[in-house]
């Protein structure tokens, strides 16, 4: 299930770091459609293969750039059509997860998911007999899951070593301002025997490539990476953690390329979005570039 719309700050209190573009060859020049329709560049990182944001806001500044009314990812609200047919995707979504979890998982131990919104997934998997924990930074998505029973940590660094059965992010990485850190720590967190799942947009998809700079997963300046398998083979292979497995997330060509429609024609076009998002899917059959890729990653 797409979380494009996901607010995520760091882990823990960190420093940004230095942005270095003198390696990356500009790619494309991108708009944040949804909140200050600032312009932004997206410069290509030819080593790992991935594409990095620039400018990137400054950290005391990046809230302001998730102050909009569309990020349905944090209410459970069923106002228009739309938001009803999220939400019941995202049923499916989670049904999914959850099988996930438990397929690569013997046991039901520690779960932790960093960036848990809502709260709808670690419920699901906490009446499953997972013993859950979730980080969460936007204060009102995070009051509605302490509704549903959900416990939270402020960030990761209250966290013993080695305590997780499974780490999720489901939409997340993208959006960490330190990425060799924030990788850092997931190693840390993880038991030896432990599954890391990370979801993160393709921008080697079809519906990237068919929409461009109106691509919504692009999402600047909110997403600061943009990812290929290569990147996070490569980026977690430092930290001494292997790629398993790679699984497509079906869903969220629709979702995106409803939302790029939107940037680009100004309409909800849900014909052309569905016929986009179909024909993205079925080209990914033959090259497994699907809108959205999970990983599933464990210690070497």
């Amino acid at each position: 299930m797409a979380l494009l719309v996901k607010r995520v700050m760091p882990f823990s209190a960190i420093n940004q770091p230095q942005m270095n573009l003198t390696d990356k060859k500009h790619f494309l020049t991108v708009k944040d459609f949804s909140v200050s329709k600032e312009i932004f560049d997206l410069h290509h990182d030819a080593t790992l293969d991935m594409l990095v944001t620039y400018p990137q806001p400054e950290l005391n500044n990046l809230g302001r750039y998730y102050e909009s009314v569309d990020y349905i990812s944090h209410t459970d609200s069923k106002r228009s059509l739309f938001e009803k047919a999220y939400h019941f995707v995202k049923g499916i979504a989670l049904k999914n997860k959850l099988q996930l979890i438990n397929a690569e998982q013997a046991s039901k131990g520690q779960l932790l998911d960093i960036g848990a919104g809502t709260g709808d997934f670690l419920l699901v998997a906490k009446n499953n007999g997972w013993n859950t924990i979730g980080i969460e930074p936007s204060e009102k998505a995070k009051t509605i899951a302490i509704t549903k029973g959900i416990s939270f940590v402020p960030d990761t660094s209250s966290l013993a070593s080695h305590s997780f059965d499974c780490i999720t992010m489901w939409h997340v990485l993208e959006h960490v301002p330190d990425l060799d850190f924030q990788i850092k720590e997931l190693k840390r967190l993880l038991k030896p025997t432990g599954t890391l799942i990370v979801a993160v947009p393709n921008f080697k998809s079809y519906d990237a490539n068919h929409y461009q700079q109106f691509w919504a997963a692009y999402d600047v300046p909110i997403h600061f990476w943009h990812f290929s398998k290569k990147a996070i083979e490569i980026l977690f292979q430092r930290e001494n953690m292997r790629l398993e497995k790679v699984l497509p997330m079906k869903f969220d060509s629709f979702y995106v390329s409803l939302l790029s429609e939107k940037y680009k024609t100004g309409k909800m076009n849900y014909f052309s979005a569905f016929f986009v998002g179909l024909r993205s899917n079925w080209k990914a059959r033959r090259t497994n570039e699907y809108s959205s890729l999970i990983y599933l990653l464990k210690h070497k």
